[in-house]
């Protein structure tokens, strides 16, 4: 039961000792993989990090990162939950069905929380145990910066739900993903 660095699988190509490693082979699951990882084949106890806050927006919002597309901007759940706080309307990715019985203030804590673990650089993302720490008080928390990179649909290219292009925040790379 000793944990190791992970993306749904990518626990075994990690020795138990190691905190960081660079790979020859991007394994894991698209949408929760952390940017530095996906481009570069560098992950950290940061990547992990990175997952963690794709999960707390699912979570929150009740939809995938993965398939997620807003009608009006073509961004996925990471891009529009940045979106949603940069414009101080963070309480509009709440899901229908929990946005009734919720703890309304713990709700927007962990959608900030989730922001600050998918930042574009794994400094600026919080370990692990300081995650704990946030969700557990009522301490004020720092601002979020762009999360590493969302996804972004053209809708003049695409011709189904199965191709779609990967932006990076900073428009350095993309990438033409299309189902086999």
């Amino acid at each position: 039961m000793n944990p190791k660095i992970s993306d749904f699988g990518l626990a075994r190509s990690v020795g138990g000792n190691e905190t960081e490693a660079n790979t020859n082979k991007v394994v894991g699951t698209y949408g929760y993989i952390a940017p530095e990882y996906a481009i570069d084949g560098l992950y950290s106890v940061k990547s992990d990090v990175f997952s963690f806050g794709v999960m707390v927006l699912e979570i929150v919002s009740g939809k995938r990162n993965k398939g997620f597309c807003h009608p009006d901007h073509k961004q996925n759940l990471l891009g529009h939950a940045w979106r949603l706080f940069t414009e101080g309307r963070s309480s509009e990715i709440i899901a229908e069905s929990i946005v009734e019985s919720c703890n309304f203030s713990e709700v927007l804590r962990s959608i900030h929380i989730g922001l600050l673990c998918v930042q574009r650089s794994p400094r600026d993302r919080p370990s692990m145990s300081t995650v704990v720490m946030m969700l557990g008080s009522e301490s004020e928390l720092p601002q979020p910066k762009e999360p590493g990179f969302f996804t972004t649909r053209d809708a003049g290219k695409a011709t189904s739900s199965s191709t779609q292009s990967k932006v990076s925040a900073n428009e350095v790379t993309m990438t033409q993903l299309e189902a086999r």
